[in-house]
């Protein structure tokens, strides 16, 4: 099972997604490991990113999908895919693909963002990712007003 949990900046795709990995045995991907230099030194800026800056970095994680899962391993990456374009270019030639959203408020992202630490992603990014979010019609929607382990529960009983 090759599995995206995305979102925007806090809604916890990290957490979830190791934790989702975890209950279904399988290997935790982070995309934000993926991406080069210069795209994480433009986001720790507060500077958005532009397609063209995502287009290599959404063929690199494809890349890895599909062999992972040629080789019939399970996956969950946790990767923004904000945009349909981008959640259609980590699908392609990667079978059964499974897009898991974590919703929030803006309010609550924000406050998750402002605890924080440690974190390259700037804050002040929340609004832009908001702007260039386009939710996607055919994806398990997943809200982030509870716990992590509450969140996974409803998450892998209607995978």
């Amino acid at each position: 099972m090759i599995v995206v949990v995305m979102g925007v900046t806090g809604a916890g795709k990290t957490t979830v997604g190791r934790l989702l990995a975890e209950r279904l045995g399988g290997v935790f991907l982070d995309a934000d490991d993926f991406h080069p230099a210069e795209n994480v030194e433009k986001m720790r800026a507060g500077r958005p990113l532009t397609d063209d800056d995502r287009w290599p970095w959404l063929a690199r994680l494809n890349e890895v999908l599909a062999v992972r899962a040629r080789r019939g391993e399970s996956v969950v990456l946790a990767c923004s895919a904000l945009k349909r374009s981008y959640r259609e270019a980590l699908a392609r030639d990667v079978a059964g693909l499974r897009i898991v959203y974590l919703r929030g408020t803006r309010e609550l992202l924000a406050d998750r963002l402002a605890a924080r630490k440690g974190h390259y992603m700037n804050p002040a990014l929340l609004d832009s990712q908001l702007e260039t979010l386009e939710e996607p019609a055919d994806a398990l929607v997943a809200s982030v007003d509870a716990t992590p382990e509450l969140i996974v529960d409803q998450i892998l009983a209607r995978l």
